[in-house]
């Protein structure tokens, strides 16, 4: 039988991308998108509008079209969640509960729910961070992460719910534009430089990030939801790791392409934001319970992007 799966968010940088990758695998009528736009906005058959703060109006969903999967990715991002706390905080996790509870009641079999480098705080190691090093986030979105691991954990070892997590680093994609992250530069800097040849950073150029190209990201996510449940030693979310650079260094990457590129640098309120992180991560627990390997550097990563947003944007 086959599975019905249904991903929040949908259309954000993960899951746009994500309900492609999932459709191709189950179908594309087993695979719900949800999101805050009318369905008349939206080209898809298998849309529903869901505010993912009305509790109700999710199980409703959930009961209509039978979901067993839930990827709940909907949440309010770094930089935004600073200028609003308090809604960030709900959002973030007043629908995350909604969703463990659904799974306590065995209303869904399976859930997926991000984490992120957030969690971190400026005590954490900077270099190789462990899979349970310190982590006193300094954020609000960091903190709601952090907060929201522990749950999956209590949920998992309470009521055995299957949930499942990963703590992305700064994710890259050409597919979407930027959505209020504080990593989000390092796509925003490879439009720049096929639009404008120059762009002014909000970081400064020796800041360096944990960072994700997206197909290595959809991959991990689906490679750990099919992953053996008795092989999984983590329940609060997976450390994940593939590159580590600079802002200089992604410049002096788009720079062998595009000769005549300029970077200048004024650091905002996300240089805080972005020191209060991690520069390396440790994923070996990832690479043992799960085999995780990432398979995009930084020189592949570059080719790949400004390639694909040529074509996107008729360059």
């Amino acid at each position: 039988m086959s599975k019905k799966i249904m991903v929040t968010g949908a259309l954000g940088q993960i899951g746009s991308e994500l309900v492609g990758a999932l459709r191709e695998i189950y179908g594309e009528e087993n695979v719900l998108s949800t999101d805050l736009k009318e369905a008349t906005e939206i080209a898809d058959n298998y849309y529903e509008k869901l505010d993912v703060t009305d509790s109700d109006k999710i199980a409703e969903l959930v009961d209509k079209h039978q979901i067993d999967v839930v990827y709940h990715l909907a949440a309010m991002l770094s930089a935004t969640a600073e200028k609003y706390p308090k809604k960030g905080w709900d959002l973030n996790m007043d629908s995350l509960l909604t969703f463990l509870e659904l799974a306590k009641e065995k209303k869904i079999k399976q859930l997926y729910w991000p984490s992120s480098i957030a969690i971190f705080g400026p005590d954490t190691p900077k270099n190789n961070t462990e899979q349970n090093a310190l982590a006193i986030p300094t954020t609000v979105y960091g903190i709601s992460k952090r907060a929201g691991e522990f749950w999956c954990n209590y949920y998992h070892e309470k009521f055995g719910v299957d949930v499942r997590s990963i703590r992305y680093p700064g994710l890259i994609s050409w597919k979407t534009r930027p959505g209020g992250g504080t990593t989000d530069y390092a796509v925003d800097i490879y439009y720049q430089a096929l639009e404008e040849r120059k762009y002014e950073c909000f970081l400064s150029e020796n800041t360096a990030l944990p960072m994700m190209y997206m197909d290595d990201a959809i991959r991990a996510t689906i490679e750990l939801m099919h992953a053996d449940a008795d092989k999984l030693t983590v329940r609060t979310s997976y450390n994940l790791h593939a590159l580590s650079f600079t802002p200089k260094e992604i410049a002096e990457d788009i720079q062998k392409h595009i000769p005549d590129f300029e970077i200048s640098y004024k650091p905002d309120f996300r240089q805080q934001i972005a020191d209060s992180w991690p520069g390396s991560i440790d994923d070996s627990v990832a690479q043992k319970d799960w085999n995780w390997k990432p398979k995009f550097d930084l020189s592949a990563m570059t080719v790949a992007m400004l390639n694909n947003l040529k074509e996107k944007l008729g360059k």
